[in-house]
């Protein structure tokens, strides 16, 4: 009985040794909650400094997106842009060739009233001569009266000569009168004709006035689409210069969020350490109770706080409690220290990762699958910042059970056997609940 009891004294001395060989650990399961309280509390406050500075990323990304929507929005524009001022140009050269034209049309029309208006004045010219003239001879011919006919017809030699001259007299007087209707005519023709031409003329000042106002229009036009087109210019610097800002933003707070989550990690781990050298003490401390409240030689084997680890080849430990999550993740971590055994279902002789998870709800009463990537699919799936003590972690061709404090306990590796790590030392491709 003292050998033994000299032998625990011995082994808590030991643990003793090792937890105050580095300063900053506490030497008591007291001191050490309380520790793992303040590393806790740590962690904490990282996370949430690092999903402060996760949300500051995504407003970046976001200020950063928008900025280069409207880089290709301003683009586009000013694309448009460019193609309605070389449209306007064009539409201005069109509108100056054709009053050019106009101007020479308007110089050709004029020619041609000059000539006409000549034309009109020759003809009117020659009706009044023509109309002078016969106006004389009708005028002779009513002031003598019948006694021109009487002396027609005593000159004439004969009845018919006589019918001849006074037919030579009507004939003069017809002619008259037909080339005086010619001549007058000829005015109205060409009358008519400089009306026409005027009015020609007239239409096409119009159309230069016209297009000369449309010109005018389109080079106002213009000179909007080069004022919208240099306002483009300087919107496309300003959302370039944003996106440059905003990248550095995303680019330094990603480099804070990496930064964070490798302190975080080591903080996970120094809570785990501090757990697990808190449990330590405790079971060192509870032996020293035993030894010291009764020499029958037993000794505390097992923790039942729920979260100690099992040496390597313990025996089975029965389950306790309900089935909830946290029950399930404190029982699990029972059998820390134990074998990996490829193929195996045992929690005390041995387990492979699946086979670990499936004997640990198996203890429950809850039934799983075998493989780890049918564990991957089963139950419903949750986000890792949602995951609960108790969840199923898949990482693909692997799981483990997450104990909170972003730590799981799974069946590692042979050389390892059941341990501890942090949930996030691999890619998580699911996080999985099999209970309500």
């Amino acid at each position: 009985m003292k050998k033994r009891s000299l032998f625990n004294m011995i082994a808590i001395s030991l643990v003793m040794s090792l937890l105050v060989a580095d300063p900053v650990w506490a030497t008591t399961s007291t001191d050490l909650q309380e520790k793992q309280e303040k590393l806790e509390n740590e962690q904490k406050e990282l996370e949430n400094k690092k999903k402060a500075l996760e949300n500051q990323k995504k407003d970046s990304q976001n200020k950063l997106n928008n900025a280069n929507s409207q880089i290709n929005d301003y683009s586009e524009a000013q694309g448009e842009t460019k193609e309605a001022i070389d449209e306007t140009n064009a539409e201005i050269v069109g509108l100056m060739t054709d009053i050019e034209l106009i101007k020479e049309d308007i110089a050709a029309k004029q020619e041609q009233i000059e000539i006409t208006q000549a034309e009109y004045d020759e003809a009117k010219k020659q009706e009044e001569t023509l109309y002078e003239a016969m106006t004389q001879r009708i005028k002779f011919m009513y002031e003598k009266g019948n006694l021109s006919y009487v002396q027609i017809l005593l000159t004439a030699t004969s009845y018919a000569d006589a019918l001849n001259k006074v037919q030579y007299v009507e004939e003069l007087y017809e002619y008259d009168r037909q080339k005086l209707s010619e001549y007058v005519a000829a005015k109205e023709a060409a009358e008519a004709y400089g009306k026409q031409l005027e009015e020609e003329k007239a239409e096409l000042e119009t159309s230069e006035m016209e297009l000369e106002e449309e010109q005018a229009y389109m080079e106002e036009v213009l000179a909007e689409y080069k004022a919208t087109y240099a306002d483009y210019e300087v919107k496309i610097a300003k959302a370039k210069q944003d996106a440059a800002v905003y990248t550095a933003q995303v680019k330094s707070q990603q480099s804070s969020i990496a930064s964070l989550q490798k302190q975080i990690e080591q903080k996970q781990k120094e809570v785990a350490e501090t757990k697990k050298a808190k449990e330590d003490a405790y079971q060192a401390e509870q032996a020293a109770n035993n030894d010291s409240d009764s020499d029958s030689g037993s000794s505390y084997s097992q923790s039942s706080s729920g979260s100690g680890g099992a040496s390597g080849g313990s025996g089975y430990v029965a389950p306790t409690g309900s089935a909830t999550g946290s029950n399930i993740a404190n029982y699990a971590c029972k059998f820390v220290g134990n074998p990996y055994v490829p193929g195996g279902t045992s929690l005390t002789d041995g387990a492979d990762c699946s086979g670990f998870v499936m004997a640990v709800y198996k203890a429950y009463g809850i039934s799983v699958p075998r493989t780890s990537w049918a564990q991957g699919s089963y139950g419903r799936e949750v986000s890792y910042a949602d995951a609960q003590p108790g969840d199923v972690i898949y990482y693909g061709g692997h799981v483990g059970i997450y104990i909170g404090g972003g730590q799981i306990v799974h069946a590692s590796t042979q050389k390892t056997g059941i341990k501890y790590s942090p949930a996030t030392y691999r890619s998580i491709i699911s996080v999985r609940r099999y209970i309500n």
